[in-house]
């Protein structure tokens, strides 16, 4: 494979590597906004209407932006009916293929999530909803999200297509490692 698919592989992986560990922190964000909510409604007897949907926009945001964390992991679920018993090199052919399909997925979901979003912010798009908060900043993280994965996914293609052709590439990096060309000592 040619050297800058490696490289776009090394720094995709480690961008999507420092977003995912960084979101992982959201859970925590939102069980304290959740627990708030019920110390704030058993103790003082008083509800806040923003709650819910925050705790709602925490737990997309979670999940979009961990997306490219899970595909680099590899952590997403797949179907094993016939795959265990495939040969490495066939596991990766039909994982190129997989991955030209969820490309040509996450570019449609691109496009409508870019649309989506710039309908929001020229509206000031609000939710319906008493507390109603504007839309448009859930929307520019779902978008952000999606082009991680975009991304990610490109990189698990040529990753699979490097090993489909018998020269796999590097696996992702492993924490505090550098990336080619930083820190030469």
């Amino acid at each position: 494979m040619p050297s800058w698919i490696k490289l776009y592989v090394q720094y995709v992986d480690a961008a999507n590597r420092v977003v995912g560990r960084g979101v992982m922190w959201l859970v925590i964000v939102m069980m304290g906004v959740l627990l708030y909510a019920s110390i704030a409604r058993g103790a003082f007897g008083t509800s806040h209407i923003w709650i819910i949907e925050t705790s709602q926009m925490i737990l997309a945001a979670y999940y979009l932006l961990g997306g490219g964390y899970s595909l680099q992991l590899d952590s997403h679920v797949r179907m094993d009916l016939l795959y265990s018993r495939w040969s490495p090199r066939t596991q990766a052919r039909v994982d190129t293929v997989t991955s030209l399909l969820v490309i040509f997925y996450l570019i449609i979901l691109l496009i409508g999530g870019l649309s989506s979003t710039q309908y929001a912010i020229e509206y000031n798009q609000k939710n319906y909803s008493s507390w109603s908060p504007v839309l448009w900043p859930i929307k520019v993280v779902m978008c952000t999200g999606i082009v991680l994965m975009l991304l990610q996914m490109i990189a698990v293609f040529f990753r699979d297509l490097a090993k489909a052709r018998g020269e796999p590439l590097a696996e992702a990096l492993p924490a505090g490692k550098r990336l080619a060309g930083e820190g030469l000592e």
